[in-house]
């Protein structure tokens, strides 16, 4: 006779020590628990308000300059080193771990239209509103406040508007009425590159086709150029002037730029002729832009005092952060490690904001890092119902911001419903072509 005992291990159920867990034998057959649907929606629902409520994305500010934070740009090696140029000629480089400035001197008389660093992250390259383009040493080992001496000094025959260094050789580029390409060990442009615009205001080379650099001029136009062949590829120009560029680091035919109308337009440089995306939720020109190290998403800064953190492929911020002090952004930056976004605005301050509103800072225990990806996954799963969805797309923004929020909104409806009654009441050949909204904005594309 056979019989069958049910025998079990006791170290597949037995606690190590006291402070552990009951290990709980379960059966997932669904068949078993009908209920699953309604206690996993219900988890999710707590999941998003807990999101919430945790959502504290203020992290610090650096205090320190005297006049508007106007530019800023990352070491290429040390994720917590940041360099500033303010609005009063002063450039401070900064501990982003420490929170403190290790370095500040007077770099030039007015603004700091732009600072850079080189390739090896040794030399700061400035230029400002007095035509210089200064070099200055930088040891980051060695931070300690005084007085620095530029190692050179460039004069320019007109005013620079900003600065972007090549990511690989000792190149860099300038623009001011024209972009200008600068070799380090001359003091004479190697390349001047002219397409039409009386003036350019931001310049960027692509991370990825490193030859490739992107402009953006005050005839409404983006220009791209490639070094190599000294020549303009493409232009295209909308309806209103773009303030700044950004590439995508992660696909690099794509690039973002911030427009005057409030909106960002991403484009792929094959393709000019309508744009991937429009971002729409500012409601005041938009300033800067920069992508995450991943290219999956990018923050903007903008007149409206807010900072938006958008979808590379959505149109509308999936964050909106803002302070009531925080003045008119005109700079914004993504830290190296795709955590923290930092952000300069007029009224002195740098900012240091989390990516994640809601993530917490420091070390995680296991089990907190499964509860969160449980969590993360029902709000993933759950996240077109109602309630869901309302309580994770909510935010609170400012009163002024939400009145001009409204305004915007009814502008567009009221643009769309005219168009609409125009249609109607046009006869059969005479209807004008519906026109998408990313084909809207493009008034021409020269070759």
């Amino acid at each position: 006779m056979r019989v069958k005992v049910l025998s079990r291990n006791p170290s597949d159920y037995a606690r190590e020590t006291k402070a552990d867990i009951h290990r709980i034998q379960r059966n997932v057959d669904p068949v078993l628990h009908p209920l699953e649907g309604a206690r996993e929606y219900q988890r999710a629902l707590n999941a998003a308000k807990l999101e919430r409520v945790f959502a504290k994305p203020f992290v610090g500010s650096l205090s320190g300059h005297t006049d508007g934070v106007y530019c800023m740009a990352k070491h290429p090696s040390v994720l917590s080193c940041l360099v500033s140029g303010s609005c009063d000629g002063e450039i401070r480089v900064w501990n982003l771990s420490r929170q403190q400035c290790m370095l500040a001197f007077t770099a030039h008389s007015g603004f700091v239209r732009g600072v850079s660093l080189n390739t090896s992250g040794t030399t700061i390259i400035s230029v400002g509103d007095d035509q210089c383009i200064k070099y200055w040493p930088l040891e980051t080992s060695q931070l300690t406040f005084s007085q620095k001496l530029p190692t050179s000094t460039i004069m320019g025959k007109t005013v620079f508007t900003g600065i972007d260094h090549h990511w690989s050789k000792p190149l860099f580029a300038t623009c001011s009425s024209q972009v200008d390409i600068w070799d380090e060990s001359r003091t004479e442009p190697v390349h001047s590159l002219v397409w039409g615009a009386d003036g350019v205001s931001s310049v960027r080379f692509n991370p990825i086709e490193r030859n490739v650099l992107a402009s953006t001029g005050s005839d409404r136009s983006i220009a791209l150029y490639d070094i190599r062949g000294v020549s303009p590829l493409r232009k295209v120009v909308l309806d209103m002037r773009s303030n700044s560029v950004a590439w995508n680091p992660m696909e690099a035919f794509n690039f973002t730029v911030a427009n005057e109308d409030s909106n960002l337009y991403t484009f792929d440089m094959r393709r000019l002729d309508q744009a991937l995306c429009v971002h729409m939720d500012h409601v005041g020109a938009v300033l800067d832009c920069d992508y995450a190290p991943t290219g999956r998403e990018f923050v903007s800064g903008g007149f409206d005092r807010t900072i938006r953190i958008f979808p590379f492929d959505q149109g509308h911020s999936r964050e909106v952060y803002h302070t009531k002090r925080m003045q008119r952004v005109f700079c914004v930056k993504w830290t190296g490690d795709s955590k923290f976004v930092l952000s300069g605005s007029d009224e002195t301050n740098i900012r240091l904001w989390k990516a994640q509103a809601s993530e917490k800072l420091g070390s995680l225990a296991p089990r907190q890092r499964a509860s969160l990806d449980y969590n993360n996954k029902l709000k993933e799963k759950y996240k077109e119902h109602p309630l869901v969805r309302r309580i994770i797309r909510h935010r609170h923004v400012p009163k002024l911001v939400y009145k001009q929020g409204k305004e915007k909104k009814i502008m567009l409806l009221s643009r769309k419903r005219k168009e609409e009654n125009v249609r109607q009441h046009s006869k059969p050949d005479r209807l004008p072509p519906r026109t998408p909204e990313r084909r809207k904005h493009i008034v021409s594309v020269v070759a």
